[in-house]
C-alpha cells in the first residue's frame, strides 16, 4: 500500500514530491520529511510515513528527529554570526577566547582549524566515563588538555563529536551562552524554527526514534567493523569515546536528547533546516530576520580541507564548518553549495547561486557515509524542476 504524502508542494516542484514518494516505494523509507525554499519562499514542505518502527504513529508536520552531524552546520552558522558581529576572529588563536585551550602545544592554534577539521583533535585519547558525553565542562576540559593527534594544519580528519565542544566552547566563552541557547535566542526563536540543540523533555512525545541501519553487505566499506579491530586508533576513539556511544539506543535516550552535543544531537524538522539554509541562500535574511552577512555567506563556500580524511579513511571536503560537494557526494550542480549531512541520511544545505535552501530528515538510518541516496534523489529532482 502506497504511503500517503502530506504537506504542500508548488506544482513546479512535483518532481520532488514524486521522488519523495519513490523513497518510500524503492529506498526503504519509513518516516521522513523534506522541504525546499527558493529565493526565501517555501516551495516544498512534505512529510509521510511513520514515526515508529511498528507503524502505529504517523509522521506529522511537527515530528522531530535527531539530525546527527547535520547539527554541525547549525553550530557553524552560530559561529559565523559571531564573526559578523566582530566578536570572533577566525585567524586569532583559540586561546584569545578560551585560555585553558593552550595546553599540550596548542597555544597558537587558530580558530579556523576548529571549523575546518584541521585541529588534530578528533578524539580524546584517555578513556572517558560514559556520562562524560552529557557533561559540557568535562568534555571541554578534556579537549583543552588533549595533545593533537597530528600537527595542526598539516592535514584534516573528521572531528565527528569533538567539533561541537571545540566550536561550541568558543561560542560559550564569547557569548556566555551554550550553542543551544545561542541558537534559540538569536536564530531559531526569531525565525520560528523547530530546531534544538538540547531538547526539552516536553518535546519528547514529538520525537521519532532512530532505527539503526543494517550492517553493510559483504565487500562494502564497514567503518565500525574496522574500528573494532583497532580500538586505540584515532578513528575508534573519535566514534567510541566515551564508550557509551557504542551502546544501542543511546541516541533515543532522554540523556542524549537533553544534553548539548553540538556536533551530533540537534533535533529538528526538515522545514527548519530548509529555512535556516534558505536564509543563507537568500542573501542572509528571511522573513525580516537577519541571520548572516553576504560576506560571511561567501566565506562559507571557501574550501579549507580536501582529500584523504585522517579519521574517516575516505575523501572529504570542508569549508569553515560545512561539508562541500565532491565526487559521489553532491549538493547539486553549483560549486558554492555548502551544508552538512548527518549519519543515517539527514541533510541541510544552501545553494546561494540557485537561491535554494534544502532540508531532509528521516528515522530509518542507512549506511551511507556522506550523502544518502534518498537525499540525492530529492536533490536531483529539485534541480530538474528549476
Amino acid at each position: 500500500m502506497a504511503v500517503k504524502i502530506e504537506g504542500t508542494c508548488d506544482p513546479k516542484f512535483n518532481r520532488v514530491k514524486d521522488a519523495f514518494a519513490q523513497n518510500f516505494e524503492q529506498r526503504n523509507e519509513l518516516g521522513a520529511a523534506t522541504a525546499v525554499t527558493l529565493d526565501g519562499k517555501t516551495v516544498v514542505d512534505l512529510w509521510g510515513g511513520h514515526s515508529d518502527k511498528e507503524k502505529t504513529r504517523p509522521w506529522n508536520r511537527d515530528t522531530l528527529v535527531n539530525l546527527y552531524s547535520t547539527t554541525k552546520g547549525i553550530t557553524a552558522i552560530c559561529a559565523h554570526r559571531l564573526v559578523d558581529k566582530g566578536l570572533l576572529d577566525l585567524d586569532a588563536p583559540v586561546t584569545r577566547y578560551w585560555p585553558e585551550f593552550g595546553q599540550a602545544g596548542k597555544e597558537k592554534m587558530p580558530v579556523r582549524y576548529l571549523l575546518s577539521h584541521r585541529a588534530g583533535l578528533p578524539a580524546v585519547a584517555k578513556t572517558l566515563d560514559d556520562d562524560a558525553l552529557y557533561h559540557w565542562n568535562t568534555m571541554s576540559a578534556a579537549l583543552a588538555a588533549q595533545e593533537p593527534w597530528w600537527e595542526p594544519g598539516t592535514k584534516h580528519g573528521y572531528h565527528a563529536l569533538t567539533f561541537g565542544w571545540l566550536v561550541g566552547e568558543v561560542i560559550r566563552r564569547i557569548t556566555g551562552k551554550t550553542p543551544g541557547v545561542y541558537l534559540r535566542d538569536e536564530i531559531a526563536g526569531p525565525l520560528k524554527l523547530d530546531l534544538h540543540i538540547g531538547l526539552d523533555a516536553k518535546d519528547d512525545a514529538r520525537v521519532s526514534n532512530l532505527i539503526p541501519s543494517p550492517p553493510p553487505a559483504p565487500g562494502e566499506p564497514n567503518l565500525f567493523a574496522d574500528i573494532a579491530k583497532y580500538p586505540e586508533s584515532v578513528t575508534a576513539k573519535a566514534f567510541m569515546n566515551p564508550p557509551v556511544l557504542s551502546k544501542p539506543g543511546v541516541a533515543n535516550s532522554r540523556a542524549w536528547r537533553g544534553a548539548e552535543i553540538p556536533a551530533a544531537n540537534g533535533h529538528g524538522t526538515a522545514l527548519s533546516l530548509a529555512r535556516i539554509y534558505g536564509a543563507l541562500a537568500h542573501g542572509g535574511d528571511l522573513d525580516g530576520v537577519h541571520v548572516m552577512s553576504k560576506d560571511a555567506i561567501a566565506r562559507c563556500s571557501i574550501e579549507q580541507s580536501i582529500g584523504s580524511d585522517a579519521v574517516l579513511v575516505l575523501s572529504t571536503r570542508f569549508s569553515l564548518g560545512f561539508m562541500m560537494s565532491q565526487p559521489g557526494a553532491s549538493l547539486g550542480p553549483n560549486p558554492k553549495s555548502f551544508g552538512h549531512p548527518g549519519a543515517g541520511g539527514s541533510l541541510g544545505y544552501a545553494d546561494p547561486e540557485a537561491k535554494i535552501g534544502f532540508g531532509y530528515a528521516m528515522n530509518r538510518m542507512q549506511a551511507s557515509l556522506l550523502i544518502d541516496p534518498r537525499a540525492t534523489a530529492l536533490i536531483d529532482a529539485v534541480y530538474a524542476s528549476l
